[in-house]
């Protein structure tokens, strides 16, 4: 199955040794230097500019049964703050 994506055309300055490294790699695996930009920019997309999930908007998680009371251990939070008010 192919999909037809409407490519925007770019020009960017990049260093000769950068380019020559691209085109190295691309010809090694078979690729084209430009698909190796394109992924390098969805890549960069992804991990840098596309909005990280806050832990607000995560759904709570159903781990199974309780293992143990946690009643009987006391609060550990209150534990840990007084330790830390000494």
């Amino acid at each position: 199955m192919h999909y037809n994506v409407c490519m925007k055309p770019i020009t960017i300055n990049v260093s000769e040794r950068v380019y020559r490294q691209f085109q190295a790699y691309a010809r090694a695996h078979e690729r084209s230097t430009s698909e190796l930009i394109r992924e390098a920019m969805q890549s960069y997309l992804s991990h840098n500019l596309q909005r990280r999930t806050s832990l607000q908007d995560l759904k709570p998680l159903s781990l199974g049964r309780v293992l143990r009371d946690p009643s009987t251990r006391g609060d550990l939070l209150e534990e840990m703050a007084g330790a830390h008010r000494s």
